[in-house]
């Protein structure tokens, strides 16, 4: 059943829920982030309307900066004003930023430990049709490699707001990954959030679904379902990828004894891996992992994308059915 403590929509199964794209709670949170703490500064690189960075640059002119098309300076730019004492957001498609900067990244931003806020929006194939080349699906992965990195990745616009103005003030470096589609909004504003604090959305003691960003409504949708035919499913919106919520996790793993995780994002570094490393060393139990399969995207409409890389609701039910199997033997 739904964890009532969780504050969820409560249109949250209806076919009318409302869609937003996560890069609009950015653009919201980025403006409070700004009003609270004037040392706030944005950063783009010719990309300000789509990356939802408009409405700052409109309402705080003289904290703004249109760097161009050059994302290594935008990383290293920022480092320098962070060092300053500034606390700079940068923003771009993902596979530019932090795809096309990440030496700047490792080098100027981690290594120095300078609190740098890296917006990677337009991330995984949801994309659409815009193809290949502008589908981030390795982000996850060469972020939480990085030392010092803090890495989120929010359920939906709400939860997007709430992440933006609480990385403006962990004084970390911080990677934020944001959707161009509609996602559909799970959470509300009374909904808890915090940075390194998964939540369990949904109760459960079969098996554990381990999701974040929009691949959470979808397992959602699955534990619903489940729960008619007696199948006990857990969901827990695991937002921060980096660092990992491990008691939340442990816990998970220690009471289904079965877990599957869920991301838009390649298998290979991300969400799964994370939470496959934590529960191989410390409670070893059947786990499945959903995302994309060491390929890169292509073009089409986002449901179509999704459908075609497996990404759906009849998928992640295949892999509960495999991990209840599993533990069984």
């Amino acid at each position: 059943m739904l964890n009532d403590q969780a504050h969820l929509n409560p249109k949250l199964f209806d076919d009318d829920i409302e869609q937003v794209p996560s890069r609009n709670g950015y653009g919201e949170g980025l403006v409070l982030a700004a009003d609270a703490n004037d040392q706030v500064v944005a950063l783009c690189a010719d990309l300000t309307e789509s990356t939802r960075t408009e409405e700052f640059a409109k309402k705080y002119p003289n904290r703004f900066i249109e760097i161009g098309v050059a994302e290594q300076n935008l990383a290293a730019v920022a480092s320098g004003m962070a060092a300053a004492g500034k606390v700079p957001f940068i923003t771009s498609y993902a596979v530019f930023s932090p795809g096309r900067n990440w030496e700047q990244i490792r080098t100027t931003v981690c290594y120095n430990n300078q609190p740098v806020k890296i917006i990677g929006s337009h991330a995984g194939i949801s994309v659409g049709p815009d193809g290949a080349t502008h589908q981030a699906l390795e982000d996850l992965a060469i972020m939480r490699a990085l030392p010092n990195m803090v890495v989120v990745c929010p359920c939906d616009s709400i939860e997007a707001k709430k992440a933006t103005v609480a990385i403006a003030k962990n004084s970390k470096p911080s990677y934020l990954r944001l959707s161009r589609s509609d996602v559909p909004v799970i959470t509300t504003e009374s909904t808890s959030f915090e940075i390194g604090k998964a939540e369990v959305f949904y109760e459960g003691k079969d098996v554990a679904i381990i999701a974040c960003g929009q691949m959470v409504y979808r397992a959602l949708l699955v534990a619903k379902e489940l729960k008619e035919h007696g199948i006990s499913i857990r969901v827990i919106n695991n937002h921060t990828i980096k660092p990992l919520d491990q008691k939340t996790i442990l816990k998970a793993a220690e009471e289904t004894r079965a877990v599957v995780t869920v991301e838009e994002h390649q298998i290979h570094g991300g969400l799964g891996a994370a939470v496959a490393e934590l529960i191989s060393q410390n409670f070893p139990v059947p786990i499945k992992i959903i995302g994309i399969e060491d390929r890169f995207g292509e073009s089409g409409e986002p449901e179509e994308l999704l459908e075609k890389f497996g990404l759906t609701t009849e998928n992640i039910k295949k892999a509960v059915l495999q991990v209840l199997r599993m533990k069984e033997k």
